[in-house]
């Protein structure tokens, strides 16, 4: 399952509609109407289970709402249906399960609790962030300036994506990303730029070049 790194913070970068829309779907979340959510969610327009308010601090998506708001389990259940991810931190690191275990919401523990990450596997996804930032730094830097929500390479493995897309504003296209074993792949290029694909391997080291020219 290919899914989407809703990383734009910048409305000046987006459609107002889809301003809007995303500003609905953290207006119900907070306010704990998970009918709201379920069926903004299921209407498409472009939202998905883990957008967070565009000009929000808290990074807050709707499962974390329901971490915090103790939801019924079904709640959290169906949000991961649609494609929650467990693994999403908020701008403050929290993952939902430990919002839901700091609030005392036991009940949620089942359905958000995760395996354990050892200091390993932590170094590892820190190392991939960094140096997909300076790669999407990089490879952006002739575009305009957008603020981003830096990606989190976590998700990738621990909700177990098959690819997490990130597309950027102005570049018509975008960064796709998977990884193996302990590797990060990332795919990346503009489609109106003919020969503009890259593909980089990412590793606690570095970040390699290995094919150019491709799209």
């Amino acid at each position: 399952m290919s899914t989407e790194w809703p990383g734009v913070l910048d409305v000046d970068a987006l459609k107002p509609g889809h301003v809007a829309q995303v500003d609905r779907l953290a207006d119900a979340a907070r306010a704990g109407d998970w009918a709201s959510v379920l069926a903004l969610l299921d209407a498409g327009h472009g939202l998905t289970a883990n957008h967070s308010r565009i000009t929000g601090r808290s990074w807050f998506a709707p499962l974390h709402q329901a971490a915090w708001l103790g939801a019924p389990e079904q709640v959290a259940e169906r949000l991961l249906r649609r494609g929650a991810w467990r693994s999403l931190r908020t701008a403050d690191g929290d993952l939902p399960s430990d919002i839901a275990r700091s609030r005392g919401h036991d009940h949620l523990r089942r359905v958000l609790e995760l395996p354990e990450t050892g200091e390993p596997e932590q170094r590892r996804f820190a190392a991939w962030d960094r140096h997909l930032a300076a790669l999407i730094a990089e490879r952006t830097e002739r575009l305009g300036p957008v603020r981003i929500r830096p990606v989190q390479t976590e998700v990738i493995v621990r909700d177990r994506l098959e690819s997490l897309w990130f597309g950027y504003p102005g570049m018509y296209g975008g960064f796709r990303l998977s990884t193996h074993q302990d590797r990060l792949f990332v795919e990346s290029w503009s489609r109106v730029v003919g020969g503009s694909g890259q593909a980089h391997v990412i590793t606690e080291s570095g970040c390699v070049l290995v094919e150019e020219g491709f799209v």
